[in-house]
């Protein structure tokens, strides 16, 4: 059964998620042929201010 975990910062739209698992989910299914029933998608919405490039978190942009 495979588990893919997507990291993101927090800001896409319900739609936006629905469009990126549903395509995550056949490129899984394509590479590995998994069953679809099998692939689980995990979505991990990062707040800006745990998030930190060259020493500045994304928050004080």
């Amino acid at each position: 059964m495979p588990y893919v975990t997507v990291k993101m910062l927090e800001g896409r739209t319900d739609e936006q998620k629905r469009a990126l698992v549903e395509k995550v989910t056949a490129a899984v299914v394509e590479t590995t042929n998994a069953p679809i029933e099998n692939v689980v998608v995990f979505i991990e919405d990062m707040p800006k201010n745990h998030y930190a490039v060259a020493g500045k978190l994304f928050s004080d942009n």
